[in-house]
């Protein structure tokens, strides 16, 4: 199965790196996904410590590849530096305005 939507021979070398690391990315994120829920489930602290330790290292990968990608690309830069590390409502809006979530009745 290919990770390419477009043919590949029509892709610049900087294309085929972006998806690399996108789609990295993708399975680093369903790989905390999935070592978190084990961690959750599993009745051995043992076994825990594993899995919890497996999950952080995927946290790292995640974290290096959106560095990549914020060192690698404008569009990236920008909005992570836009989202990152500020103290703004995380759902802020352009337009000032932010989602929220009905209250429950």
């Amino acid at each position: 199965m290919s990770n390419y939507y477009e043919p590949v021979e029509q892709l610049d070398e900087f294309t085929k790196d972006m998806a690399r690391a996108l789609n990295c990315l993708k399975k680093d994120l369903e790989s905390i996904d999935m070592y978190n829920q084990r961690v959750c489930s599993s009745n051995s602290e043992d076994l825990k410590a594993v899995l919890a330790n497996n999950r952080d290292e995927k946290i790292k990968h995640v974290c290096l590849t959106l560095e990549w990608l914020r060192r690698n690309s404008k569009e990236w830069e920008k909005e992570l530096k836009n989202y990152l590390f500020t103290q703004q409502p995380i759902a802020k809006s352009e337009g000032g305005l932010c989602w929220r979530p009905r209250k429950q009745d």
